[in-house]
């Protein structure tokens, strides 16, 4: 009996320990499905056909995320149609944060003119799987036949206040670095915004 408890106990310790340290490049990515703000359910597997896969963790309140909004709705319309999607996903509580709720995603989706999915990570049950500690985080996916693997994680790009000074496109040249055959570099850069909100028991 005791034996069994503690290989429970090193299991659970095991899991805690992967979960908290999140995805690294190369790793395989965790499916999901979740709410968007049509009333639709959307998973990863629905981009099977896809290249890739621009998995944001974003959010309505919080100011880097407003930041970045019109440059995710550009870098979606520009790299959609060569095969890697944006998917925005919404990790926080709106109990902790009420303009991060649904009603709120929709109305936000609505006056920006989201031209990708925005996902409820409802439960909050998504985003510990990927490591995802900010908002904006973005995971870039890349397929590899069976699964998708991760292939950048960090940043968009290296201001977010002013799009029109950004030197450094990081997102962006991990795209186009997979697009011609090659890993990114960097592949990880340090995400930058607000941190997650999550109900303290």
């Amino acid at each position: 009996m005791k034996i069994i408890l503690l290989t429970f106990a090193f299991s659970l310790v095991l899991t805690f320990s992967i979960v908290a340290q999140g995805l690294k490049i190369g790793d395989q990515a965790p499916g999901f499905t979740l709410k968007n703000v049509d009333g639709s359910m959307t998973s990863l597997s629905d981009y099977n056909s896809e290249k890739g896969v621009v998995v944001i963790f974003t959010c309505n309140h919080c100011p880097y995320a407003i930041a970045y909004e019109d440059r995710i709705i550009e870098l979606n319309n520009k790299y959609a149609p060569m095969g890697y999607p944006v998917v925005a996903i919404n990790p926080n509580d709106p109990a902790v944060q009420p303009q991060d709720s649904y009603e709120l995603m929709q109305a936000r989706s609505k006056e920006k003119g989201f031209t990708f999915p925005y996902l409820f990570d409802e439960g909050q049950k998504v985003y510990p799987t990927y490591g995802a500690t900010r908002t904006p985080h973005v995971y870039l996916l890349q397929n590899s036949g069976d699964t998708f693997k991760v292939a950048y994680i960090g940043t968009i790009d290296d201001n977010y206040q002013e799009a029109d000074k950004v030197e450094q496109k990081y997102l962006e040249n991990a795209i186009r670095s997979l697009m011609n055959g090659s890993s990114p570099d960097p592949a990880e850069t340090k995400a930058i915004g607000c941190s997650i909100k999550v109900k303290k028991n």
